[in-house]
């Protein structure tokens, strides 16, 4: 069974399970360090979900919760779910976790973004609800 929570606390296993899936995610992303989930973790802007399949931490997703001029927007980041448990619905249980999430914090829309590359990706984000936007995605390196 597919278990999504919220992690609102966690322990030094949980960061090591976290850390195991980053390499899945970006080859070119450091591990986290304690600190560093501490301020996701408890940043008011954030919210970091975790999936447990048979008590192991097998995906991660982050959503940004903001307001704007415009209304309440959502984001989520970061989509990660182990090799090994694709397949089981992981993907599909955080993201409508997210979902929920962002309904519940009044969010009017829920973006992302996603490789082409991706297509397994692309194809449970579709399965979802989400649709493709005609749009640019712009990139400031700092």
């Amino acid at each position: 069974m597919i278990e999504i929570t919220e992690l609102d606390s966690f322990s030094v296993d949980d960061l090591a399970e976290i850390n195991a899936l980053i390499p899945q995610l970006s080859g070119s992303a450091s591990p986290l360090l304690e600190s560093d989930l501490s301020e996701i973790v408890h940043s008011g802007a954030t919210r970091f979900f975790v999936a447990r399949l048979e008590g192991k931490l097998v995906g991660t997703l982050t959503l940004a919760v903001f307001r704007i001029p415009t209304g309440v927007r959502a984001w989520i980041e970061d989509v990660v779910v182990d090799g090994a448990a694709r397949g089981f619905g992981v993907g599909e249980a955080l993201v409508s976790r997210a979902l929920q999430a962002a309904r519940d914090n009044g969010a009017l829309t829920v973006d992302l973004t996603s490789r082409p590359e991706r297509e397994a990706a692309n194809r449970l984000y579709l399965k979802c609800g989400f649709e493709t936007r005609n749009t640019n995605v712009f990139r400031f390196r700092l």
